[in-house]
């Protein structure tokens, strides 16, 4: 029951700060997607598919920065990721500003404001970690307790112990904390590799 209600509050939040934010996202995210088609050919919206709750598929929008015919790795092995960025994609990613589109998701409920972030299908070894904790049943994340704990800086084995803390310490005390704390580190630009 205390799950049921949690989830419950959580969805409520999370639709109420995304359409809070709407004035300031929706101007934004209209200049940025400018800034990408003058920067570099292709779309300003790049869809990825990502595993999802239940590690159901989904599509999942980020404004693009990097070059159409980027090869698809997970960050934290990207060893020559800098050489695909655009000139706007290093400061969108930088600001963490290429995550706006997925307030999308939060609308539709495919994704939450914090949650463990959606998995890439090459990620497979992090994928089974989490099916083995029961993590994937979790609704997906734009921030989440291992972001705010060192993001591309922690190793698959760390994120994953993050994420299981997470689940078995979730509340929404514990997810405003983290809202703020992401918003902190993306002020500072903190634990970004890349």
């Amino acid at each position: 029951m205390r799950v049921f209600f949690y989830n419950f509050l959580k969805r409520i939040l999370d639709i109420i700060l995304v359409l809070i934010s709407a004035p300031l996202t929706v101007p934004l995210c209209i200049v940025i997607a400018i800034l990408i088609k003058l920067d570099s050919p292709g779309p300003a919206i790049y869809w990825s598919s990502r595993i999802g709750r239940n590690s159901k598929p989904f599509a999942m929008p980020k404004f693009r920065s990097m070059i159409i015919g980027t090869p698809k790795i997970g960050a934290e092995d990207f060893v020559e990721a800098d050489r695909y960025i655009t000139t706007v994609g290093k400061f969108i990613r930088k600001t963490s500003l290429d995550e706006l589109p997925q307030l999308l998701c939060v609308l539709t409920g495919e994704m939450s404001l914090v949650g463990p972030r959606p998995l890439l299908f090459i990620e497979r070894r992090i994928l089974k970690q989490r099916r083995e904790y029961g993590i994937d049943r979790l609704v997906p994340g734009i921030s989440g307790w291992a972001q705010i704990n060192g993001r591309t800086t922690v190793t698959t084995d760390q994120k994953v112990k993050l994420d299981a803390w997470y689940m078995e310490n979730r509340s929404l005390m514990l997810d405003i904390k983290i809202i703020a704390l992401t918003i902190k580190k993306v002020l500072l630009r903190q634990d970004i590799i890349h």
